[in-house]
């Protein structure tokens, strides 16, 4: 078994984007640090897979809440909403601590 990572998409020329089978997707925000990065993307899958479950079960509420998260991770990243590369470095802190703060709430008796 490898444990060696993929290799990146390619990007275009300025950064702002990823490129997926021909397709120009919005790169995540390359000033997120790692760690924030990792558990905005973990978030992001998690929601996926609700997402998933949801439609299998016929539950569009769940269907709904969970593509809600699926939005507040992305928005967090980077990936969508206003872009990056247009936000100084407050706005995006702000960005991805508004999204961790909604994705991670904070437990009983804090």
């Amino acid at each position: 078994m490898s444990t060696k990572k993929p290799e990146p998409p390619p990007r275009t020329p300025d950064g702002h984007y990823v490129l997926i089978k021909g397709r120009r997707w919005r790169a995540t925000d390359p000033d997120l640090p790692v760690d924030v990065a990792d558990r905005l993307r973990h978030h992001l899958m998690a929601a996926r897979r609700e997402v998933g479950a949801a439609l299998r079960a016929g539950d569009t509420t769940a269907e709904r809440a969970a593509r809600h998260r699926v939005r507040s991770a992305k928005v967090a990243l980077g990936e969508r909403g206003a872009p990056w590369w247009e936000q100084n470095g407050e706005e995006r802190r702000e960005r991805w601590q508004t999204g961790l703060a909604e994705l991670e709430p904070p437990a009983d008796g804090d």
